[in-house]
């Protein structure tokens, strides 16, 4: 019976479908005739809200937002009252592609150095650095000759963010040139952080990179978060001759996922965490459409 129905083109309630283009002119019908227009459900859509998300916060709530980051770890940053210097490292024994990507990254932010850690400890290394002014730390961890996590220390004082890495294109894999790089400070973007978490990592990342970009070179880099996932991506504008912006990827490309913020610097037995995601099926994540950031 069901195959009958296929072949003649009858629906399961009996009906001939309905075809695209009266589908069309009922779209139109209801347009015209100022109904709401219907939004796809999606888990965006359909999140379920968080007491802390930016656009929920009653007014004295918000001056105390206000408040909050006018004394948090990134406000001389944002003051700008000194220049970001990061030092970017690894685990210990990286191979080749882990060591390219920290090559990138140290092209991608500027005043930043690339050095092999040489077994030094988290704590060690956190205390050399800031004798040596640097703002921030970035490592990289690698597990299956691939690059995994990054672990971004924020000096002097902390916090330290553990993020899951995955998806890493370096420029060559994306058929590009790492000499097309410049050496402008790049426009940093931040999309769709709406919690007052997702305000803090953004606020986290942007410190890694001037705040003072040269628009001449051309060059952006963006952390998209979609669903807790930050995207990276890393373009230039270009001109057509006819006058059209368009934008062209440089490389490289990864997705980063916050696992952990802990206050302070690095500090895995007796450390105090602002935020941790424990357990096999991340047991803090008790619905698809409940994000953190």
């Amino acid at each position: 019976m069901s195959d009958n129905k296929v072949l003649t083109g009858i629906n399961d309630d009996g009906n001939l479908p309905v075809s695209e283009p009266l589908k069309k002119d009922e779209r139109k019908k209801k347009k015209m005739s100022g109904a709401p227009k219907q939004v796809p459900r999606t888990l965006e859509s359909t999140r379920e809200k968080d007491e802390t998300m930016l656009d929920q916060l009653d007014e004295s709530q918000v001056e105390e937002l206000q408040y909050d980051l006018t004394v948090d770890p990134f406000s001389k940053y944002f003051d700008k009252t000194y220049e970001p210097k990061v030092l970017i490292t690894y685990s210990d024994n990286p191979l080749r592609k882990t060591r390219i990507f920290g090559k990138e990254l140290r092209r991608i932010i500027p005043n930043s150095i690339n050095l092999l850690r040489n077994r030094s400890g988290v704590k060690k290394m956190v205390k050399s650095c800031t004798e040596k002014g640097f703002t921030d730390i970035i490592i990289i961890n690698e597990n299956m000759r691939q690059p995994n996590g990054l672990l971004v220390v924020h000096l002097p004082d902390g916090p330290t963010a553990n993020f899951r890495l995955s998806n890493v294109k370096i420029t060559s894999e994306l058929r590009r040139n790492h000499k097309d790089i410049s050496t402008h400070r790049p426009e940093v973007v931040l999309n769709n952080f709406q919690t007052q978490l997702g305000n803090t990592v953004s606020r986290m990342l942007a410190s890694l990179f001037h705040y003072d970009p040269e628009f001449k070179g051309r060059r952006a880099v963006t952390f998209h978060n979609q669903r807790d996932y930050i995207f990276f991506r890393h373009h230039r504008y270009e001109f057509t001759p006819n006058g059209k912006v368009r934008l062209r990827e440089l490389g490289p490309r990864f997705t980063l996922k916050l696992r952990s913020l802990q206050k302070g610097t690095f500090d895995s037995k007796t450390g105090e965490y602002e935020w941790l995601i424990t357990g096999k099926r991340h047991r803090m994540e008790t619905s698809r459409r409940k994000f953190f950031l």
